[in-house]
């Protein structure tokens, strides 16, 4: 299980970001309501930077930073002790500065930290405690389609998912990048109540997709 204590298996910086992009296109496909997302991604948050966000609307929450040379995630685990930030961040490199203690990072807080380093290699700062929430974040950058669904299928309601459940092979083709069909849209999701919106959405995120 991914977490702070086990960190070795996160992919690298460009996995990573394919995996969080894919992620807040299904995020976008299952949950046409904005506010309801789990999971949503960024691709203008700064000049030459990107973000990825989850956010369970009850305290947890994570945002990641992608820049060319590299990678910083924070998170956020509500009813978790808050560590020193200090401790937590020691030996962060000074390209993440800005973010980590600036806003919004600041008002969110900080329970868990990693970033790569020069090498592209992980990375955290001083560990005081297990207990930080990062085991229940970071699986979603496990790689497995499955994570996905299983997480979905328990989160959202229901009635808005396909009788058969969410289709494998359309999850692992989204974790792969490729282009979305209407068919291949409707593997994911029961019913898509507005295609225009969904159009806007995906173009924001900057997934690629065809609806024609």
């Amino acid at each position: 299980m991914l977490s702070t204590q086990n960190y070795a298996d996160l992919p690298d910086r460009e996995t990573l970001q394919r995996i969080a992009k894919a992620v807040a296109a299904l995020d976008a496909i299952v949950s046409p309501e904005w506010e309801y997302r789990y999971y949503s991604y960024n691709p203008e948050w700064g000049e030459g930077e990107e973000s990825f966000e989850m956010n369970d609307g009850e305290g947890d929450q994570m945002l990641v930073l992608f820049r060319p040379d590299g990678c910083v995630i924070n998170g956020y685990g509500e009813g978790f002790d808050e560590p020193v930030i200090e401790d937590v961040t020691r030996g962060l490199p000074a390209i993440y500065h800005e973010f980590i203690f600036g806003e919004p990072v600041n008002s969110i807080g900080t329970t868990f930290c990693l970033w790569t380093n020069e090498q592209g290699e992980w990375q955290t700062g001083e560990l005081t405690t297990d207990e930080d929430g990062s085991d229940e974040m970071l699986g979603i950058f496990d790689g497995d389609p499955q994570t996905y669904i299983a997480w979905a299928q328990e989160y959202y309601e229901p009635e808005t998912l396909p009788e058969s459940g969410i289709s494998l092979e359309a999850v692992r083709q989204v974790y792969a990048g490729e282009t979305l069909s209407r068919e291949l849209v409707l593997a994911i999701t029961k019913h898509v109540p507005d295609w225009e919106q969904l159009r806007q959405d995906l173009t924001a995120i900057q997934y690629p997709f065809s609806f024609d």
